[in-house]
C-alpha cells in the first residue's frame, strides 16, 4: 500500500477460484484480458487484492498453475490471514485483532465431537481457522449445534459454509468481509482511503465482501447458487451489487464498465496494430501491447506477418540492445530477425504472454525506464523473466509508437529456464 502516494483510484477485491480464476477456461483467456487492463490502465494507481479461501500454501500452487498477477495485498485462508507485497508480510496487527475470544485447542476438542465433519489437509488448518468437510444436508444443523457448543466455552466464532461441501470455523471478527473493513480502516488512516473499491465473489464466503459499506459487488455470472440466494434473501434491492452476465474475470471487466470505474477494454480485445495509435506516450501499454503481438505471433494469429516485423522494426532503435537471461548480449534488430523462425511454433500448444507488475519511471524529458515481470506459460509450464526496458519518445511524433533502446532479462528465481535459443525477449 506504501507505494501509491494518494488515495488509489481504484481498488478491486476479488476472489480467486472461480472468480478471477476460471478453472473451465483451458486458454485462461478470460484472467489474461484482466490482466491486459490493469496492467496499462490501473496498476500505476490502484491497489488489487486477492480474497480467498486458500491457505499460503495452496494459494502459491495456483499462482503456478495460472497466468496471475501480483496483487498488492493478499487476503487469504477465508479472511484470517492478510499479507502484503512480493513477499507476503504479514499484518501483525490483524493477528493480535483475531486473538481475542479465540482458542484453537478447544475448536479441535469440539469439532472432534461431529462425526459429520471430516477434516480438510493439514496444510487448510491454520492459525485463526480450523476447516472441514460435511454433506450438504447436514451443514445447517452441524453450524448451529457447533456454535452453540463453542459460545458455552466461551468462544466468539463464525461458521462460514461454503461451495457445498467447505465448513470453516474462524473467530468472530474474521472472514472476507471483515479483512476488507480492517484494510479500509487502515487506508482511511492513512489519508488513503480508494476513491472506489470493487467486490467481487461466486461463493458463500464471498458475501461478507458485499455488506461492506460504500463497495460496489459483482457476482460472476458463474456465481452459485448460496450466494444468489444470500443475495436474494438480503440485497436483491441494492444497485451496488450486480449479477454480471460474463463468467469469472469477464464479469469483473463488466462490473468496471457497469459501474463506470474506468477504461473497461483490455489490449486482448482489439487488434495490435490497429491499438497503437495514443493521446499520449504510455510506456506500460507499449510494454503491454509488444508481449501480446510475441503471444499472437508463436500461435500463428497473426496476418500479414511482413507488415508486424516492419512495424517491430521501426519500434526498436537500431542501435538497441538485448541482453537474454544467460547475459548474452545480441541487437535488437537481429532479435526481430529471428522472430521470422518461430512464426507459429506454438500454434495449438496452449502458449501464452503476459507481463505483472508494469511499473514506468521517466529518467528525462523523453526516456522511460520499465521494470516488469514478463511470464510466458506453455501447458502447464511456467518461466519468467524480470525485465528493465528503456524507451524513449525521442523524435517521434505524440500520435506514434514509443522506441525501444535497451532490454535486459534476467531469470526469476523457482520457474523453468528455456535452454532453448530464443532471442526475441
Amino acid at each position: 500500500m506504501d507505494r501509491l502516494a494518494c488515495s488509489p483510484r481504484l481498488m478491486i477485491v476479488s476472489d480467486l477460484d472461480h472468480t478471477m480464476v476460471d478453472h473451465h477456461d483451458p486458454e485462461n483467456l478470460s484472467i489474461l484480458r484482466f490482466n491486459a487492463l490493469w496492467e496499462t490502465k490501473y496498476r500505476h494507481d490502484s491497489l488489487l487484492v486477492f480474497s480467498t479461501g486458500r491457505s499460503p500454501l495452496l494459494y502459491k500452487q495456483l499462482r503456478k498453475e495460472k497466468p496471475m498477477l501480483t496483487p498488492d495485498i493478499t487476503i487469504m485462508s477465508v479472511g484470517t490471514e492478510i499479507t502484503y507485497g512480493n513477499d507476503m508480510t504479514p499484518d501483525l496487527g490483524w493477528v493480535e485483532f483475531l486473538n481475542q475470544k479465540w482458542d484453537r485447542q478447544i475448536v479441535s476438542e469440539e469439532t472432534s465431537k461431529f462425526s459429520e465433519l471430516t477434516m480438510q489437509s493439514e496444510s487448510e488448518q491454520r492459525q485463526h481457522k480450523a476447516s472441514f468437510y460435511v454433506k450438504k444436508e447436514k451443514a445447517q444443523e452441524i453450524m448451529k449445534s457447533l456454535s452453540e457448543r463453542l459460545a458455552s466455552r466461551g468462544l466468539d466464532v463464525k461458521i462460514i459454509y461454503s461451495g457445498g461441501m467447505d465448513l470453516d470455523v474462524l473467530p468472530q471478527g474474521a472472514g472476507k468481509g471483515q479483512a476488507l473493513a480492517y484494510l479500509h480502516k487502515k487506508l482511511k488512516d492513512a489519508g488513503k482511503l480508494p476513491k472506489n473499491t470493487l467486490a467481487c465473489g461466486d461463493s458463500g464466503n464471498d458475501a461478507e465482501l458485499f455488506t461492506i459499506p460504500d463497495v460496489h459487488g459483482v457476482m460472476v455470472n458463474n456465481a452459485q447458487e448460496e450466494l444468489l440466494q444470500w443475495h436474494a434473501e438480503n440485497a436483491k434491492d441494492n444497485p451496488k451489487i450486480i449479477h454480471a452476465t460474463e463468467r469469472c474475470a469477464a464479469g469483473i471487466i463488466e462490473a468496471i464498465g457497469h459501474f463506470k470505474l474506468g477504461p473497461n477494454i483490455s489490449s486482448r480485445d482489439v487488434p495490435v496494430l490497429s491499438a497503437s495509435k495514443l493521446d499520449h506516450f504510455d510506456p506500460a501499454y507499449e510494454v503491454v501491447k509488444f508481449y501480446l503481438f510475441l503471444e499472437r505471433w508463436r500461435r500463428a494469429e497473426v496476418q500479414n506477418p511482413e507488415v508486424y516485423l516492419s512495424y517491430l522494426k521501426f519500434a526498436c532503435s537500431p542501435s538497441g540492445v538485448f541482453v537474454h537471461p544467460s547475459g548474452v548480449e545480441q541487437p535488437l534488430h537481429d532479435c526481430i530477425e529471428k522472430l521470422k523462425d518461430c512464426c507459429g511454433d506454438k500454434k495449438d500448444k496452449q502458449y501464452r504472454v503476459w507481463v505483472d507488475q508494469v511499473f514506468p519511471s521517466q529518467i528525462d524529458s523523453d526516456t522511460w525506464i520499465v521494470k516488469f515481470k514478463k511470464w510466458e506459460q506453455t501447458g502447464e509450464e511456467q518461466q519468467g523473466c524480470l525485465t528493465t526496458a528503456v524507451v524513449s519518445s525521442k523524435g517521434v511524433k505524440a500520435t506514434e509508437v514509443l522506441t525501444w533502446v535497451h532490454v535486459h532479462q534476467t531469470w526469476i528465481d523457482g520457474t523453468t529456464q528455456n535452454t532453448c535459443d530464443d532471442w526475441f525477449f
